[in-house]
């Protein structure tokens, strides 16, 4: 498969970009929640102009409503996203949520994608339970009561939480903490009596919630895919999620390029722009090189996801180390060659860094991922 878009994806990207640019741009977003002190973080409002230009379906398949595309067509939405900074519920909603509600009965389905296409709802997954990336590791506990399910347990650092109209929650029905198995996904409205949430402001202005269920009662229709099989439906959402928040990395990164390249073409110094020193030049052309190599790694694993491979698990996590790292080295070039403006709340490159350090953590770091590169190609 050829690492660039076809004809119909490169007219999806010129929409993002031109749309992102011009609504979900900094000064317009970012930075207006964040000086108000918005508790969602994110404007509806955008979440609405998302829904209207189709993305908020763009991974519900066409018989439910969406657009049927794949998680290439995903990526190219998160891209701009990265690029723009801009603050919106995409990636948990329309990528992570969106992939798990693939395996609910018609019934859930038929109660929460409608919101979802509209702009309406918006949705959280609740899976981590400590300060890391560690889904190998469930303690939540989901016991049958009647006709249902008794949820107790709590998870940690829900982005958009407090937002959401429904979180996905993975918790375990059978077996012991650590075991891959007897693991259920539930679907858990907002107003679900024993759910409770704190919300925590995150490093980039965005929002999230420590969630606790204590004593939640559940129907049996609100669980997702199969009782004890959901590892299966969970590592599928999860795979989603980090090849999401890779496209969304390698915009973060081409964004700090971009300015930190106009600026080298701007800044003037000793009587010259600082862009015709080798140094800088070599150091710029390194730094397109990497964001090239992780644009084509994120792109392979998402063509991997769609076309359904057995080796789209590895290059997933290949995509979402290589990705993290591009970013940070990015953001950290970008900040440095701006010089001291760069650490001002002025210039948007800080801002660049914030976002990369969030996304980083989201899904697991570097160093998670590389670690299960090893893993899975046997080392």
């Amino acid at each position: 498969m050829p690492l660039y878009h076809t004809e119909d994806q490169a007219m999806l990207a010129d929409t993002a970009r031109q749309f992102m640019a011009d609504e979900g741009n900094i000064a317009k977003q970012l930075r207006h929640w964040r000086d108000i002190n918005c508790q969602d973080g994110f404007g509806h409002g955008l979440w609405k102009q998302f829904a209207e230009l189709g993305f908020t379906g763009i991974l519900v398949s066409e018989a439910d409503g969406g657009l049927g595309m794949g998680h290439v067509e995903a990526g190219i939405v998160l891209e701009e996203i990265g690029r723009n900074l801009t603050p919106s519920p995409f990636l948990t909603s329309s990528v992570m949520a969106a992939t798990a509600l693939g395996a609910a009965s018609a019934d859930l389905k038929g109660r929460w994608l409608p919101g979802l296409l509209s702009g309406d709802s918006v949705f959280a997954v609740a899976v981590d339970e400590g300060a890391k990336h560690r889904p190998e590791r469930i303690k939540t506990r989901a016991e049958r009561a009647g006709n249902g399910f008794k949820l107790n347990g709590s998870k940690a650092f829900v982005v958009h939480g407090g937002s959401a109209d429904m979180l996905v929650v993975a918790a375990r029905t059978a077996g012991g903490d650590d075991d891959d198995a007897g693991i259920t996904l539930f679907a858990v409205p907002k107003d679900a009596a024993g759910l409770s949430q704190d919300k925590v402001r995150l490093v980039d202005s965005s929002m999230a919630t420590h969630v606790k269920l204590d004593n939640v009662m559940l129907d049996a229709d609100a669980v997702i895919g199969e009782v004890d099989g959901g590892r299966e439906v969970l590592n599928r959402m999860l795979q989603a999620g980090r090849v999401g928040a890779a496209a969304e990395s390698v915009g973060v990164a081409v964004g700090a390029f971009d300015m930190t390249a106009t600026y080298l073409k701007q800044r003037k110094q000793f009587g010259r722009l600082i862009g015709e020193f080798q140094a800088l030049q070599h150091r710029a052309a390194h730094l397109y090189s990497e964001v090239e190599i992780a644009r084509a790694a994120t792109i392979k694993a998402q063509q991997l996801l769609d076309a359904g491979s057995d080796k789209a698990d590895l290059m997933v996590s290949v995509a979402k180390a290589k990705a993290g790292k591009t970013a940070s080295l990015a953001v950290k070039e970008g900040v440095q060659m701006h010089g001291g403006i760069g650490m001002t709340d002025e210039y948007d490159i800080g801002l660049y860094m914030k976002r990369d350090r969030a996304l980083s953590e989201f899904m697991g770091d570097q160093y998670y991922h590389a670690d299960r590169v090893a893993r899975l190609s046997g080392y």
